[in-house]
């Protein structure tokens, strides 16, 4: 058998972006149930797109309405995500907090979009959630200064979400990918939020290192993630090195996770401490993505569905996982993305192709810049 050639960093952008929209679509039907409500309801695991919670009665059942989340829609991660990949097109270079400024929150508030979830044209604004508009308020209307202007939101997975085009553009260097998103993230979020969004960013990075594996991905983010965020994926990936499929994994990881999230055992009744500043919490999406990629062993089909049906902010943990399993190379099912894309009305290689391009703009950028340093430091020696 010829071996199969690693995957390139086009192919590594493309299948990481790809790879979140899909995970995202896949997940967003399901988010806010438990594992049992989810076989429940679909008489068993869910092994791909489904419809609605609901069904027909989407527009009106709480408590997501007027959402259509399901039948290939992808949610408010995408739309970030993209909107992040629209900021490096503008720039074509590293973002920090005032990129975000400058550009995405301009994006959010002044360009109608097609949003799947509405069935309609508008804001992508009158789409995203609170802990997203608190962008909008406190930079646009606040004035705050963007790199201090995430004090005060609640801490969620918010900024982590669309982090993942942070990872690719610093492909191979999990540090840079850590101190840009951090940079970035300041502008949305605090404490382990913030935190989170650094330590994707870095997985999504190291997962693209030639020979990466889903431990050196974990290696990697436990030797930059702080507190209870490296705390947190420490515990659980160790749970989840004991498994070799995501059905028995499902109870233990959220045992494992639980003692750092802050949400509580009822996700859409978070308890009294929920979504607070602590140096001792983590956001329980990041670690639980990271253990479905370690139990998958990289293959993004059981890397995703462990995902999905491990409920609570599946959309998210699924988008978070796929962008890692994507970028480690794994090859996302053509038919899952065929549908998301035409359900979404998105094309979904047209982000992938721009950033791409941008990568390697900024790569020669930094290789520039680079050899200035190093003839300085010489004549300095």
């Amino acid at each position: 058998m010829t071996p199969t050639a690693p995957a390139t960093l086009e192919e590594r952008i493309t299948r990481s972006l790809v790879g979140a929209a899909v995970g995202d679509a896949l997940g967003g039907p399901v988010e806010g149930y438990s594992p049992e409500q989810i076989a429940e309801r679909h008489g068993g695991r869910v092994h791909g797109i489904v419809g609605p919670w609901n069904g027909d009665d989407w527009r009106t059942a709480r408590p997501i309405a007027p959402y259509h989340k399901g039948d290939g829609h992808v949610t408010d991660d995408t739309l970030m995500t993209h909107a992040l990949v629209r900021v490096y097109a503008k720039v074509r270079d590293h973002l920090d907090a005032y990129a975000v400024a400058d550009h995405l929150v301009p994006d959010l508030m002044t360009t109608p979009r097609w949003i799947p979830e509405l069935e309609a044209e508008a804001l992508p604004l009158h789409r995203i959630f609170l802990a997203e508009k608190w962008l909008v308020t406190r930079i646009h209307y606040g004035h705050v200064d963007p790199r201090e202007a995430g004090t005060g939101n609640i801490v969620n997975c918010g900024a982590a979400m669309y982090m993942a085009p942070v990872g690719l553009v610093n492909a191979a260097n999990p540090a840079g990918a850590y101190a840009e998103a951090l940079d970035i993230a300041g502008a949305h979020q605090s404490s382990y939020g913030r935190e989170a969004a650094g330590v994707f960013a870095a997985g999504v990075a190291a997962a693209c290192t030639p020979g990466a594996t889903p431990d050196s991905v974990i290696e990697a983010c436990l030797s930059l993630s702080k507190d209870g965020t490296r705390a947190a994926i420490e515990t659980v990936c160790d749970t989840a090195s004991r498994y070799a499929d995501f059905e028995s994994a499902l109870r233990p990881l959220r045992e494992a996770v639980a003692p750092y999230d802050t949400v509580g055992p009822d996700y859409r009744a978070p308890s009294l401490g929920a979504r607070r500043p602590s140096r001792i919490h983590s956001i329980e999406e990041l670690p639980v993505a990271l253990a479905m990629l370690l139990i998958a062993r990289g293959d993004y089909r059981h890397t995703v569905l462990g995902s999905v049906n491990y409920g609570r902010d599946c959309d998210s943990i699924a988008t978070m996982s796929g962008a890692l399993a994507g970028a480690l190379g794994a090859e996302i099912p053509p038919d899952w993305a065929k549908t998301v894309a035409e359900s979404s009305r998105l094309d979904l290689q047209a982000p992938a192709t721009t950033l791409t391009e941008v990568t390697r703009e900024i790569f020669t950028r930094d290789t520039a810049r680079r050899r200035t340093h190093e003839t300085a430091y010489a004549e300095l020696s």
